[in-house]
């Protein structure tokens, strides 16, 4: 591996988990959008801040960037706090105006200069290791590896300092009010750290990729924990998965880095979104099933109770008189029996002591219209366990 291989999988990893740390609280608080809207309304920030200084490298661009960034949500929350249109709208009101002035003061004023807006948009990782940072002589490194790796640590200090506050704010505002925390101000400091990220990042991986690692390990982290704290240590890890694998996919298909680094993102989303222990789509066809056969057992025990003659009770004439296919029968049949809720007996089915008191308890939750009946009584009877 050479050492510019690495230094672009490097650059890649720190701006992945640097877009990890706000962009979970935006997910949280419903506003990954907004950093679509920033990544492309920072250019006239960008185009104005090198009119003053005519330094592409000054650190007057990336403040300039980041206010223009704070700016936009401003706009965006005061054209949707109008209550005439909602947010996405106001978020596609406010962008497209915004990027659309930076690209006609490119085209008008800096044409014979590099400001390119494709560059901008999708990046390129690949010339990161070539834009190299001098002193005396002497060379430091990447460019982009020291900014991106200074708007880490300053990304990592606030949030180590804020943790508390950012939490009660983007969980409970009226909280937070109440314990003395401005969520307003805590709000803009955090528009104000995701922009100063985002013009951190997109010089080196472009705008798009840029949206990508801000929004998608933190969903895919989000269908996994409900805890903040793993939420965050979740969404790192998959930049940074992200990062690496795809860096080297695209080096295997010749392909564009950023693009392969989304395709990773876009696979890690689907993996969790399908199989998510708790909010994947095949668990959630599983407790559907699990739940459909537990509310036949509590049909087929009321039916049990309800009928005290031999051949009600009888094997094949339940199934009949249910009205069962006869998988679907055997199944049931055979939990009750597992659960030790009935016993057969010639074919004869009939509630143990246990099937009689759970179908007791379960007639009476049912009439009390309580709907975590059957929850409860599986804990209490210690139903379907191993």
């Amino acid at each position: 591996m050479t050492s510019a291989q690495m230094e672009i999988q490097l650059i890649a990893a720190l701006v992945a988990v640097a877009c990890a740390l706000p962009g979970t609280f935006l997910v949280l608080r419903k506003m990954a959008m907004i950093s679509d809207a920033i990544s492309h309304a920072i250019l006239p920030g960008i185009v104005l801040g090198f009119f003053i200084t005519q330094d592409l490298n000054s650190p007057l661009l990336i403040l300039l960037a980041a206010l223009t960034g704070v700016i936009t949500v401003m706009l965006v929350e005061f054209i949707q706090r109008t209550g005439l249109v909602k947010e996405d709208t106001a978020i596609g009101l406010v962008f497209p105006a915004l990027f659309s002035i930076g690209v006609i003061m490119i085209a008008k004023n800096a044409n014979d200069v590099h400001l390119d807006v494709d560059a901008v948009l999708l990046g390129e990782l690949a010339f990161a290791p070539f834009d190299r940072l001098l002193i005396s002589g002497t060379d430091m490194g990447p460019k982009s590896l020291w900014v991106i790796s200074m708007v880490l640590l300053v990304s990592v200090v606030l949030l180590f300092l804020f943790f508390k506050e950012l939490k009660l704010s983007t969980f409970d505002k009226g909280l937070a009010t109440t314990l003395g925390f401005s969520p307003v101000i805590l709000h803009y400091g955090l528009m104000t750290v995701s922009s100063v990220t985002i013009v951190g990042a997109f010089d080196a991986v472009g705008a798009v990729l840029v949206v990508a690692l801000i929004i998608a390990p933190a969903a895919t982290a989000y269908l996994l924990t409900d805890d903040l704290k793993r939420m965050l240590l979740l969404s790192s890890v998959f930049g940074i998965i992200a990062a690496i694998g795809g860096y080297w996919l695209a080096h295997l298909l010749d392909a564009s880095i950023a693009g392969s680094m989304t395709t990773v993102l876009g696979l890690l989303f689907l993996t969790a979104y399908l199989f998510a222990p708790k909010q994947g789509v095949f668990s959630g066809l599983f407790r559907e099933r699990q739940q459909r056969v537990e509310v036949s057992l509590l049909i087929f025990l009321l039916h049990l109770q309800n009928h005290t003659e031999e051949e009600e009770r009888h094997v094949n004439h339940l199934r009949e008189h249910i009205n069962w296919q006869k998988v679907r029968a055997k199944t049931v049949l055979e939990l009750a029996a597992k659960n030790n809720l009935v016993r057969t007996q010639n074919n004869i089915v009939s509630l143990t002591e246990k099937g009689q008191e759970f179908t007791d308890e379960a007639l009476k939750y049912i009439t009390t219209n309580k709907v975590t009946a059957i929850e409860e009584l599986k804990e209490r009877f210690f139903l379907f366990r191993g």
